[in-house]
């Protein structure tokens, strides 16, 4: 059984069906759930069935896509409703997202390079860089239309508690003992931060949750930074709550919804659609257009349904006015809208005043869309920084698109596989990668035929991986021969559609190294690394890191040493009490320690990341 086939999971369900369990069965419960994942499963309507065995059914009912209650699960065994296989169904569907626009964002939000300082005296994981508190990825802030107060009160920092006290949990025992019964709490947490108003801290506590389900089930797509990612925005987040007040607490508690402004009548040309496919099981499109004056905006119709959605909704027609365009064809016309609201991220409404009728469109070589690719790639990319930044505006635009015209240098080696290597203006060599690995989409099978055709010049938009080196998820791109454009995540390139290669393909030589290049930064990040998976007590075993602390200190990076040495001093250390007898471990303050330490690398990691986009000697002509 794919857990793509079930229907998602309201977060206090599944809470609560493993609240209720005996103890004896909450033992049983991760058995159970991958016992529950090899059975067949067949779908009626909004009915879900399992066979749990040739004689019992397990049946999900997901009125409207979401199973909203514990009736709505069923089991015919005779343990039923305290049976484990409840439980067990809740745990191993996709944990549903109530508010989908919390989770619509194709990458994590960044913190602001130029905050990177430095320093010494600092452990506390909200102030890791000179300027700001450290937190994760953050939706834009703001709550609903409900004035923020000056402070959160009772009933919120008693949930953000709750969320940090779970986060802390997982990071105790690692994936590995990060079991069902670790998840619950995690979701039940989620659903009371999202009944006390902080979406923020519920939509990461539930994206941690994802995580931790596909790390455990082994699936390809799951990457440790991600979970690294996730559990400090949980841990950030919830840390914050406490501690902030005014607009920052509204940064803090983020929203549910996002405010739509009137903003006229607008002239748009497409520029390209991308799928957007979630951790949380949705699926769908992002078309993106851009106005007269250069300004990005986006169309989007994302939903339960996972990468079969995205396929499908690609040639459906946009929620936008009388318009009888595809999504796809969008990306490649024009629209004329009247009485369009936009939100502060740019997302265009489709409300029942907005018209819009289709008109012509524009070539990425014509204006006005050519200004996109005019901007040096270094000031584009420092303004990607911005843009995803938690400090940026929350009511600013911009996006982490980078417009590049580029030369295919070829495929180059990584530690995780291959991508392929560009040059682009200013002689500075960028990093191409997949922006999907999914094979029923279109981007891996693209990115390797445009590898295998070095000396090809293209336009194309990529989105911003923040690293030591110049590095884009490859979205879309001008037709090799010149024609047109690609979609990388739904057209397919043929071989024949690229030029013949003057020279037999080889991998191509490694870019010189950057700004980071020979930085020992990965020796803290290895640490915060290796204990998501393994947990605090893997960490404290490792043994001395005096010589690796000593080593970044020497290449003038005394607060990274010093959060190395804190970081693992904290995972070994054990108290005991006058008898000898173990105390229970510090769970709070290994958790502050790695969330500062977390939060500083990537804070240190995106500074170098804008140094690396200036272009080079060589570039300079």
């Amino acid at each position: 059984m794919n857990a793509d086939r079930l229907p998602p999971v309201a977060p206090e369900v599944t809470a609560t069906l493993v609240e209720n369990l005996s103890p004896r069965l909450r033992k049983r419960l991760d058995a159970a759930v991958t016992k529950l994942g090899a059975r067949t499963t067949r779908r009626d309507g909004d009915t879900v069935t399992i066979e749990v065995d040739d004689e019992t059914e397990l049946r999900l009912h997901a009125a409207g896509g979401v199973v909203a209650t514990t009736d709505a699960i069923t089991c015919g065994c005779l343990l039923a409703p305290a049976c484990v296989h409840r439980a067990a169904a809740a745990c191993a569907a996709p944990a549903a997202d109530l508010a989908p626009e919390l989770i619509d964002r194709p990458t994590a939000e960044v913190p602001d390079p130029a905050s990177v300082t430095d320093r010494t005296s600092e452990t506390d994981p909200a102030y890791a860089t000179d300027r700001a508190p450290v937190t994760g990825p953050a939706p834009t802030p703001a709550l609903d239309s409900v004035p923020s107060p000056e402070v959160a009160g009772p009933d919120q920092r008693a949930a953000a508690d709750a969320l940090w006290s779970a986060g802390a949990a997982v990071l105790e025992a690692g994936v590995d003992g990060a079991g069902a019964v670790t998840q619950s709490a995690l979701l039940r947490a989620a659903h009371t931060a999202r009944l006390r108003q902080l979406p923020r801290a519920a939509g990461a506590a539930l994206s941690v949750v994802t995580l931790l389900r596909a790390a455990r089930a082994g699936d390809p797509s799951y990457r440790t930074a991600d979970l690294v990612t996730a559990l400090a925005e949980l841990l950030g987040t919830a840390h914050r709550v406490g501690t902030s007040s005014g607009a920052e607490l509204a940064a803090v508690r983020g929203r549910a919804r996002r405010p739509y402004s009137p903003d006229g009548s607008l002239r748009l040309y497409g520029l390209f659609t991308e799928p957007v496919v979630t951790d949380s099981g949705h699926g769908g499109v992002r078309t993106w257009v851009a106005g007269s004056d250069g300004r990005l905006y986006t169309v989007g119709d994302v939903a339960p349904g996972g990468v079969g959605r995205a396929l499908g909704v690609a040639d459906r027609a946009v929620r936008l006015g009388d318009s009888a365009l595809t999504h796809r064809e969008l990306g490649r016309a024009g629209l004329a809208v009247a009485g369009a609201t936009v939100s502060p991220d740019g997302r265009l409404g489709a409300g029942k005043g907005v018209k819009a009728v289709t008109a012509r469109g524009a070539a990425w070589t014509e204006p006005p869309l050519a200004a996109l690719w005019e901007t040096p790639p270094s000031e584009q990319a420092a303004r990607a920084l911005r843009s995803t930044s938690r400090y940026a505006d929350p009511d600013g635009g911009g996006s982490d698109l980078l417009f590049l015209d580029v030369e295919l240098l070829g495929a180059v080696r990584e530690s995780g596989g291959s991508c392929l290597l560009a040059r682009c203006a200013g002689g500075v060599p960028v990093r191409l990668i997949v922006a999907d690995d999914d094979p029923a989409l279109a981007h891996r099978d693209n990115v390797a035929l445009l590898a295998a055709a070095p000396g090809t010049r293209l336009r194309i938009i990529g989105r911003l991986v923040p690293a030591p080196h110049p590095r884009l998820t490859l979205l879309a791109c001008s037709h090799p021969s010149g024609e047109g454009t690609i979609d990388l995540g739904f057209d397919r390139l043929r071989r024949a559609d690229l030029p013949a290669p003057t020279a037999p393909v080889h991998l191509a030589p490694p870019p010189p190294g950057g700004a980071g290049a020979h930085s020992p930064l990965y020796l803290l990040e290895r640490r915060v690394e290796q204990t998501v998976p393994a947990g605090r007590a893997a960490l404290g075993m490792l043994g001395d890191v005096t010589a690796e602390a000593r080593r970044i200190r020497r290449a003038g990076l005394p607060t990274a040493a010093g959060l190395l040495t804190a970081l693992c001093a904290s995972a070994a250390r054990r108290d005991r009490d006058l008898f000898g007898r173990l105390l229970p471990a510090d769970t709070d303050g290994f958790a502050t320690y790695w969330l500062a330490a977390a939060r500083y690398t990537a804070a240190v990691a995106e500074s170098l990341c804008s140094a690396a986009w200036e272009p080079t000697q060589e570039g300079v002509r």
